[in-house]
């Protein structure tokens, strides 16, 4: 479950990231550590997201971070690279990773199976379609719990 804070926290990262040219990807505030820890996942969409990126972004959010006083008690922040081995989510991500083999998750189970792999086809409004040894399988959106790269091969 998503902590409370998380849609604010990603309003003000957004235009940060944005001034240096990254992109926000994931947003988790673990508050059952001690301090709670804020982890954002960035992205440099022209180049590989580097070391340097993630200092920038840090020392950036966490003036905004600071200034705005969402979190009102000590927390860590960590920026880091989703790297490769990410779940895909927005459009972009669908239309960057077309043809790369991923798995697919599904809750209930869609015919009979709840992981389906196979080449990303696409996504649109109502089914992801994959492409499994030529045959193309559209599995319903209702039913996707997750779309994740395929490592494995």
């Amino acid at each position: 479950m998503t902590h409370p804070l998380v849609p604010q926290i990603i309003d003000l990262a957004t235009p940060v990231a944005e001034e240096l040219e990254l992109e926000i990807v994931g947003v988790v505030f673990h508050t059952n550590q001690r301090p709670p820890v804020l982890r954002v996942d960035i992205r440099n969409p022209h180049q590989d997201t580097g070391l340097d990126d993630c200092e920038r972004m840090s020392r950036a959010l966490e003036a905004t971070l600071d200034a705005a006083e969402v979190i009102p008690d000590t927390y860590v922040l960590e920026v880091s690279s989703p790297g490769i081995s990410r779940q895909l989510t927005t459009d972009r991500e669908f239309i960057s990773f077309k043809g790369f083999p991923v798995i697919v998750s599904t809750s209930p189970p869609y015919e009979g199976q709840q992981e389906w792999t196979g080449q990303l086809i696409r996504r649109d409004e109502t089914s992801v379609y994959l492409n499994q040894k030529g045959r193309v399988i559209a599995i319903p959106l209702t039913q996707v719990t997750k779309v994740r790269l395929d490592e494995r091969r």
